[in-house]
């Protein structure tokens, strides 16, 4: 059985739904929204708890035999990303020890890295790690800047000291993405431009053959302490240059009026902090090897393009309703 925190979320929603096709035993964290496997199917428990407190966490892990750790607090408030990330996971690591579980797999994220996360290029350079594929992983030292990657480091190491699994992802996309592409979309609404022509590579990974690739993880033979931390990165980075013109192809965004340098984009943004640090990981590579996690899985990832094409009408629908909440 695997206990999957986070299994009606983003990532998690299609994880669940990924490992009970495999036939595997779930039993599902649930805090407040509904699971998308739906109450008394066969090998899926339904168990209600909360991370910040411990008492909802007696018994989950009763029987189990790997703990799929998805659940995140990802806002900019210090106290819940600790409440959440850090006291909670550590609660979730302390009841799994005391059920003897010794197999926990942890979401992350490749923003751990903060701002020397982008290898030694600067705004939309190349060359990055070994033969420009990317940072391997652990190639520099995690140095996060925000309330939820600093938290979740911490959340890592704990993990890490049990043996378990870490995955860093940096920008993931599909149904239920309420930030990237969104965010991406809004910005150039706002702001018509590109940015140095466009030239920074971003690693990205489809929300379906990330939960693939968690399930495969989950359900693999490996032992505590054997595999460490995977980025979960498509094999081939993409420009920023191509994800605008997915975009105004695909979700109607008006295509770009001028490019800009970075330091006139600063100008654009105005003081903002969160607009500049969307502005900073738009503008510079992020690019991470993510091949020994595609080498283990056996999962062969979708190209961006097919995978947008796939996800159009669901983002078209998402945020055309976006609009309209904000209209009224």
């Amino acid at each position: 059985m695997i206990l999957i925190t986070g299994g009606t979320g983003f990532i998690g929603a299609p994880t669940a739904l990924a490992l009970a096709r495999k036939g595997t035993p779930l039993r599902l964290l649930v805090h407040r929204r509904p699971s998308v496997i739906p109450p008394g199917t066969a090998g899926v428990e339904m168990l209600r708890g909360d991370l910040t407190v411990p008492a909802s966490l007696r018994g989950a892990c009763t029987g189990v035999h790997t703990v799929l750790h998805l659940a995140a607090e990802v806002g900019d408030d210090e106290e819940r990303c600790a409440a959440v990330n850090v006291d909670g996971t550590r609660a979730l690591v302390a009841e799994a020890q005391r059920a003897g579980v010794r197999r926990m797999i942890y979401l992350s994220t490749a923003a751990v890295y903060g701002s020397d996360g982008h290898g030694t290029g600067g705004h939309g350079a190349g060359g990055h790690g070994a033969g420009g594929h990317g940072i391997v992983e652990d190639e520099v030292c995690p140095a996060p800047v925000s309330a939820a990657s600093r938290t979740r480091l911490t959340a890592e190491r704990a993990m890490l000291a049990t043996g378990g699994v870490v995955l860093r992802p940096m920008f993931v996309y599909g149904p239920g993405d309420t930030w990237f592409i969104p965010t991406l979309a809004g910005a150039l609404r706002r702001f018509p431009v590109t940015i140095d022509g466009g030239r920074a590579r971003q690693s990205l990974v489809a929300v379906d053959d990330l939960a693939m690739a968690i399930a495969a993880i989950a359900v693999d033979g490996w032992r505590p302490g054997e595999v460490g931390v995977l980025h979960a990165a498509h094999p081939e980075p993409v420009t920023v240059a191509e994800l605008t013109e997915a975009l105004v192809t695909w979700l109607d965004v008006p295509p770009p009026e001028r490019d800009v340098t970075f330091e006139q984009a600063r100008a654009l943004v105005g003081d903002d902090p969160r607009r500049l640090r969307q502005l900073e990981l738009i503008a510079r590579d992020h690019v991470y090897d993510g091949s020994r996690l595609w080498r283990r899985t056996g999962v062969r990832p979708a190209g961006f393009a097919q995978r947008l094409a796939g996800y159009a009408g669901r983002y078209r629908a998402a945020m055309a309703a976006a609009i309209e909440r904000e209209r009224v």
